[in-house]
């Protein structure tokens, strides 16, 4: 009887875990213990989560920047190649594929893997202008897709003047 007064005992203070039973009954967490940590965790994410998206798009514009640096290497490595730079007819595809007709200079393919689209899936703006002072016009019409716009909307590269 000793014995087992000090079994219960020692078997009160070592705690319980969830799922364990106790006096009978399994204990865990009531539903109201539930729904409290989930509306603290949708709380957190509804203050986080909007500064966190704004972020994405602000990355978006520097991807483009970023890939129409590298698209502007190439176009110049292509010109050092050919002679000129690829028509608006042949545009940014001169980079990966031999362009029909050509005066069978070129080295490529100027680009390592295929073709990108700019960070909103859509394809980049090339226009040659040989008659400007900037050669060629290379640019990604940014979030809204529209020429012109404002902050994430603004167009983003090499613009038409």
């Amino acid at each position: 009887m000793l014995v087992n007064r000090r079994k219960d005992r020692v078997e009160r203070q070592k705690g319980h875990r969830c799922g364990d039973r106790l006096n009978g009954r399994t204990t865990g967490y009531s539903l109201i213990e539930v729904l409290v940590v989930l509306v603290i965790i949708g709380l957190i994410a509804g203050l986080v989560g909007p500064q966190f998206f704004g972020r994405v798009e602000t990355s978006k514009v520097k991807t483009a920047d970023t890939q129409i640096k590298m698209l502007k290497t190439s176009l110049q490595t292509y010109r050092l190649d050919n002679g000129t730079y690829p028509s608006t007819d042949e545009g940014l595809l001169a980079l990966v594929r031999r362009p029909h007709g050509g005066n069978g200079l070129w080295q490529g393919p100027y680009l390592d893997d295929e073709l990108p689209l700019d960070p909103w899936s859509r394809p980049y703006q090339y226009r040659l202008e040989p008659s400007s002072t900037q050669t060629f016009v290379l640019y990604s019409m940014g979030a809204d897709g529209q020429p012109g716009g404002e902050g994430l909307d603004a167009d983003v590269g090499y613009l038409p003047i």
